[in-house]
């Protein structure tokens, strides 16, 4: 049977590809993180920029060899659909693309933000593959365990695959010979966004379906996002590593849900995960907490495999 050999845990903001001296204020909040580090200052100025930059850097490199050096057969990645494949007239709590190839289109600055920044990616083919075999599957199954799953076979021509999925060719690894299945949770959009024991669930059941499909597959799972964005909030941030790192699945179900709005709910993303990957055990690269302006705006990034 196949079997989850590997677990993949990246953020994907911007931040990660731009030097941080070439952004502005990151966010147009005002508000504050509940837990203002004392060295803000210290952390706001070019050299500490640099040097977590070039740490950011480092745990992309490391995460891009472990995904390499595992020979994976398949990667499933949780990832959050931000208007890129559906919008507000039609916004599925969870969907499963199934087509055979995924588009990834060159991305660019945001055309409403002069201040976005260039992003320095790794030069990616036009198209890669998809596992259909094993998204058919997964959507057969999970819907056998009472998962309500919406599928597409195609992409939104002018936008190929979504971020949080591209990112992989990307930034990790812009030569992937395995293909992938998205597993796209509505983590951003208010009113139907799965609770954290939701994802948590749906990972266990990724898991357990994976494991009765095809031969001796090897398998990995990918979360994509996060962590806390915009406004940092680091005791959020370590109250999710914390429970990853134990395998604590009620903290992780505990997650406050008025906070995982914006790009911070793509923590979720990561309960999924953590959810598949029960049986392995989580090594944390790095945590970063990326302040880039006052009053304590920016992305607070993490990086952590499974074995």
């Amino acid at each position: 049977m196949a079997k989850v050999v590997l677990g993949i845990g990246t953020s994907h903001t911007p931040q990660i590809s731009a030097p941080w001296a070439e952004w502005g204020n990151l966010g147009k909040t005002q508000e504050v993180s509940p837990a203002v580090p004392e060295d803000l200052e210290e952390q706001l100025k070019p050299q500490v920029w640099e040097r977590r930059h070039a740490s950011v850097q480092a745990a992309i490199k490391l995460l891009g060899d472990k995904i390499r050096d595992a020979k994976l057969d398949a990667m499933v990645i949780f990832g959050d659909d931000q208007h890129e494949q559906f919008h507000d007239e039609n916004m599925p709590a969870l969907a499963i693309y199934h087509g055979e190839k995924v588009e990834v289109h060159p991305r660019q600055g945001r055309p409403n933000n002069p201040n976005f920044p260039s992003l320095r990616f790794e030069p990616t083919k036009p198209e890669y593959e998809n596992d259909a075999d094993l998204a058919n599957h997964l959507i057969g199954a999970l819907t056998d365990r009472e998962f309500e799953v919406t599928r597409c076979n195609e992409l939104r021509a002018e936008r190929g695959i979504g971020h949080a999925f591209s990112f992989l060719y990307q930034r990790l690894w812009a030569e992937c010979d395995i293909p992938i299945v998205p597993v796209m949770v509505n983590t951003y959009y208010p009113p139907n966004q799965p609770t954290p024991k939701r994802c948590y669930s749906l990972g266990q059941a990724v898991r357990d379906s994976v494991a009765g499909w095809g031969g001796d597959q090897r398998i990995g799972i990918m979360a994509s996002g996060g962590l806390s964005h915009i406004v940092i909030d680091e005791p959020l941030d370590h109250q999710v590593i914390a429970g990853l790192q134990h395998k604590d699945k009620e903290a992780l179900w505990a997650l406050p849900r008025d906070k995982m709005r914006g790009g911070t709910s793509e923590i979720l993303n990561w309960v999924a995960a953590a959810g598949a990957l029960e049986e392995l055990d989580m090594t944390l690269i790095d945590y970063i907490p990326g302040y880039r302006s006052r009053p304590s705006t920016g992305c607070a990034m993490g990086f952590a495999y499974w074995e």
